[in-house]
């Protein structure tokens, strides 16, 4: 085996965490497809050296991804997508002739055009079930008669299960060459955290999932500063981390990350802007009991010694704006920050999102968790008998005024690129 990095592309890449996931686990990705230019700015803030495609699948073409990006005419090792779940519709007989599934129909259109040695596609638990399941059954048929394996025994993973902090489960489907042989799903390498209220027995050696509170435990407060009612960072005083936040922050690292090394300030706290709350508001939210919900605005508590529950992302302008309910924080009376969402989803502390919190949180809940993807990727970089590699140099960060553009900043700024 020889020391190498294989290169990957992502389709519908959001602000990027199934990006990060793979490339921590020492893949590059030198190209993404996002429609939505919020998004794309946060891409390229986070990894300035992947050319974002800003536009729909629909009228992306492989030879463009080659061409507007570094690929060329190279072999590409992976097609990563984590597909909006509208794009499964309910089937009837002729699936891709579904209008209502365009977007399922150009991820295999992709998939065949790029002709890669292996796909991952990720989506939410409920397609594998119901009237859904059909358009798996003939997503699978599809690729098969177009020179793709695919594991018919797929499997839904709970990020929990790959040390992130929340219960989030996810559908991955994964494909292979007929040439080559199929990966495997990854084994868990942690269990959740349980509350001393839901302990139970059981016979499990792996180690607990971070809790809440090795999460988020020693991330400022930021009802202590003023200035996080105006701009989403400030320079903070921090608290004693855990081990999972020492990596997070930076002052640890994984044996196996061989993610490009991020130059950024560790004193400064980022994607924090305070939410202002009502005295009513704040007396529910104290009032109510960790790990249990609040009853009039529905958030959940989060329990210190626990897990998370699954992080939504609300909505885009197109189907209402509809923001998600946030969880509320275990000891102070307010809703998360999208710091502490990002925590407890296992991004990094350099990776920032946009400064608005509303943006912020759909990037977040919209994403998969890095070391989930992380887990998947592994297994096909073992497929791909390569070693892999760190680069040796560390990576600037994008122009931080990416992360403050308007909706239709970042339309104008993506048309004129």
């Amino acid at each position: 085996m020889k020391e190498q990095r294989p290169i990957a592309v992502d389709l519908f890449a959001g602000a990027g965490g199934m990006t990060l996931g793979f490339e921590q686990a020492g893949f590059d990705v030198i190209a993404s497809v996002e429609i939505d230019p919020i998004h794309c700015a946060t891409h390229e803030f986070n990894f300035p050296f992947c050319s974002i495609l800003c536009k729909s699948v629909e009228d992306t073409t492989a030879k463009e991804i080659r061409n507007r990006s570094k690929i060329g005419d190279r072999e590409i090792d992976v097609v990563i997508c984590g597909s909006p779940c509208q794009g499964f519709s309910i089937m009837g007989k002729r699936v891709f002739d579904d209008p209502r599934n365009s977007l399922v129909f150009h991820f295999h259109r992709l998939v065949l055009e790029l002709k890669p040695k292996f796909f991952v596609m990720e989506n939410v638990r409920g397609i594998t079930v119901g009237e859904h399941k059909k358009i798996l059954a003939a997503l699978i048929s599809e690729f098969n008669k177009h020179g793709y394996q695919v594991e018919e025994n797929y499997q839904v993973l709970n990020a929990a299960d790959y040390g992130v902090p929340q219960s989030r489960e996810r559908l991955f489907l994964i494909g292979a060459r007929k040439d080559l042989d199929l990966p495997k799903y990854p084994q868990p390498i942690t269990q959740p955290a349980l509350s001393k209220s839901s302990q139970q027995k059981h016979l499990s050696p792996l180690p607990h999932s971070p809790t809440v509170w090795e999460a988020i435990g020693d991330l400022p407060e930021v009802e202590q500063y003023s200035e996080l009612l105006e701009t989403d960072c400030v320079l903070a005083e921090y608290g004693q981390p855990s081990n999972y936040a020492l990596v997070l922050r930076g002052i640890n690292s994984l044996a196996d990350d061989y993610s490009s090394d991020r130059t950024f300030d560790l004193s400064i706290l980022s994607s924090s802007l305070r939410t202002k709350h009502s005295a009513a508001t704040m007396k529910r939210f104290a009032d109510t009991n960790q790990g249990e919900r609040e009853p009039i605005s529905r958030f959940h508590k989060l329990h210190p010694a626990g897990v998370c529950n699954t992080l939504r992302a609300g909505t885009d302008k197109h189907r209402g704006s509809f923001t998600s309910p946030r969880p509320i924080h275990p000891f102070t009376p307010r809703c998360i920050t999208v710091r502490e969402a990002a925590r407890l989803h296992s991004y990094p502390d350099w990776f920032r999102f946009h400064v608005t919190k509303w943006h912020g949180f759909r990037q977040v809940g919209n994403s998969v968790p890095p070391l989930l993807a992380k887990a998947v990727a592994s297994e096909i970089i073992r497929n791909l008998n390569i070693l892999p590699c760190k680069p040796h140099d560390q990576s600037k960060l994008g122009n931080e005024e990416l992360l403050k553009l308007t909706l239709s900043q970042a339309t104008e700024h993506y048309i004129n690129s």
